[in-house]
């Protein structure tokens, strides 16, 4: 199982959209062979950061999301809402 790591960083008047929109890729996310599960963090020191822990079965099944229809549906609009490049890692979940 692996574990991917992103942090997004919303333009100042464009947080709730961010919001709304990464809901929605989770919610589409959710529906996709493999996933794991999905936590949404909001930092306490950046309003402006949102951060999402996602787990997949494999590396393989989460390059298959990446390339999905479903989620060019789910980010479309995407960079109009960051201030900067989301920064992404993938990580091996222990146990």
């Amino acid at each position: 199982m692996i574990g991917v790591l992103t942090h997004h960083w919303a333009k100042a008047d464009k947080i709730e959209e961010a919001r709304k929109l990464l809901d929605g890729n989770g919610l589409a996310q959710s529906k996709a062979p493999g996933f794991g599960a999905r936590e949404t963090l909001y930092s306490l020191s950046e309003p402006t950061k949102i951060t999402t822990l996602v787990t997949w079965d494999s590396n393989e099944i989460y390059e298959a999301w990446r390339a999905s229809p479903e989620r060019a549906i789910a980010m479309a609009g995407a960079d109009e809402l960051w201030s900067q490049p989301p920064e992404s890692e993938r990580f091996e979940v222990a146990g």
